[in-house]
């Protein structure tokens, strides 16, 4: 039987590339969103190329107090003109790009036809949709809302790990700043520690070449080329490695 690999991450607003190199690494991806939202942080923007630098594209939420809400809690403020903003944002500095009008009717949807009251669940639309249908990712999702674990933070997220049963977790390089290797490997899952160096360039529009930006970007300037610039580019991914071990 192979290996179960797991990944689980908090969900982000459109994010960059490596967030979805880690969803393809895995067999099951589950959203961390029932645990605390934190402010001005990838949870509720990103960043876009412009001709004049980088641009901010943030989701009005409403504030509830410094440490109150969890991020499945969130509400998008209703008084703010963001989707249409956000969406003539997107289509005035992207409508010249190769691919655009590839994605053009999808975003035009999200933004302008459908309504958003919830960040999470405006996350995981757009991430879910990204990542099935334009990237093509078999990867199967879940919420840790689903899994009846306690504890906080580190031991919270061992708890979690355990329940989903997995062999092996993948997670990015940031989490060695609190995650115990020991008790992972006394629970019997290995750690897989993401690296997200050496992407390849391609072309983007503007400016000084950055990696770091919104997947929207990829897509825009590279179409359906685009997995190949996240893991394709790779000689072996992590699935593949894992079966030669």
């Amino acid at each position: 039987m192979d290996e179960l690999k797991v990944a689980i991450l908090q969900s982000s607003y459109i994010p960059w590339k490596g967030y979805f190199d880690i969803i393809h690494d895995v067999d099951l991806f589950i959203f961390f969103d029932d645990v605390q939202f934190t402010k001005r942080d990838w949870r509720s923007r990103n960043m876009i190329i412009t001709k004049n630098g980088l641009m901010w594209l943030s989701v009005p939420v409403l504030s509830k107090g410094k440490y109150e809400q969890r991020i499945c809690d969130v509400e998008i403020d209703p008084s703010q003109k963001w989707q249409k903003a956000h969406f003539s944002s997107i289509t005035h500095n992207y409508s010249n790009a190769p691919f655009f009008s590839l994605y053009k009717d999808f975003f035009r949807q999200v933004y302008l036809e459908m309504r958003w009251s919830n960040l999470s669940e405006l996350n995981q639309y757009l991430i879910k949709a990204i990542s099935l249908d334009y990237l093509g990712i078999k990867t199967k999702f879940g919420n840790s809302s689903d899994y009846d674990v306690c504890g906080e933070k580190h031991e919270r997220l061992l708890n979690l790990v355990k329940a989903t049963g997995a062999d092996i977790y993948v997670s990015g390089p940031s989490a060695k700043n609190y995650v115990i290797e020991k008790d992972y490997e006394e629970a019997g899952t290995e750690i897989y520690w993401k690296d997200y160096s050496d992407y390849p360039k391609y072309r983007q529009l503007h400016g000084e070449f950055n990696h770091n930006v919104s997947i929207l970007d990829l897509l825009f300037n590279t179409g359906k080329g685009a997995s190949h610039y996240i893991w394709g580019w790779r000689k072996e991914d992590l699935r593949h490695d894992i079966k030669e071990r």
